[in-house]
């Protein structure tokens, strides 16, 4: 029997699945995040949507709305600068928020972190090898997923994002100290071409060690969007029934 390493963590199983919402206007996500209504507690907004309009404004609707908020922005610059934008965040209320894995801006964010929860990014899942070798990194992928999620504890991040194919690894590496938030899921029945390339499903996801999932295309795309998201949060009780 394969070796499982189911999430330990304490957190409502309704809560595990985060919708991305990958759309071009705040109009078109807030009538998204409607149309889920209850089926869909978590919700990340990205670069999409902060280009796009009232972007905090969106995400203190979203708090009122009792949603919680993933902001991924993948903060990347001058230390102090990435400190400051994540104190500014958890002022807001948001729950987690990504950084890039590179050791002083994880210090800096670390410190001003508060109630926020800061997640370093490892490796994109829309990279491959090919990808990392155009980039210059000569290591494995999964040597620099668990190089990144060993620094990220170290410094006093809560977390990494990391894609399921690496959650296992994690696991075995690092028990269940780190929070594990893998992208890239796509339900069994719904494997379309896209630019993702390192894949899981939900299960497989789970079982291999995440904590949270976060699922976007397959749900946005669905010809009945909700219905959708309530087979995902079933495939998901079934793993931690």
């Amino acid at each position: 029997m394969t070796e499982t390493f189911i999430s330990e963590k304490s957190i409502p199983v309704r809560e595990r699945l985060i919708m991305a919402l990958d759309v071009p206007s705040i109009p078109e996500a807030q009538a998204l995040v409607e149309e889920l209504g209850d089926s869909v507690i978590f919700y990340k907004v990205g670069m999409e949507l902060f280009m796009s309009g009232d972007y905090f404004g969106f995400i203190e609707w979203l708090k009122k709305q009792n949603k919680k908020v993933f902001v991924d922005l993948k903060f990347f610059d001058v230390p102090a600068t990435v400190g400051r934008a994540i104190r500014a965040l958890s002022s807001k209320g948001v729950d987690l928020a990504t950084i890039h894995g590179n050791d002083a801006i994880m210090e800096a964010a670390a410190k001003e972190k508060g109630q926020l929860k800061v997640l370093a990014v490892t490796a994109l899942t829309s990279l491959d090898r090919g990808d990392l070798d155009d980039l210059g990194f000569q290591c494995d992928i999964r040597d620099l997923v668990l190089s990144r999620a060993k620094r990220a504890l170290q410094i006093g991040c809560d977390g990494i994002v990391s894609s399921g194919l690496e959650a296992s690894m994690l696991r075995e590496e690092l028990d269940h100290r780190l929070l594990v938030v893998t992208p890239g899921i796509r339900p069994v029945d719904n494997r379309e071409e896209d630019d993702q390339k390192r894949v899981v499903s939900v299960e497989q996801a789970f079982r291999n060690g995440a904590d949270y999932i976060v699922v976007g295309r397959p749900i946005r795309d669905a010809e009945d969007r909700k219905s959708m998201a309530e087979k995902i949060q079933m495939q998901i009780q079934s793993v931690f029934k």
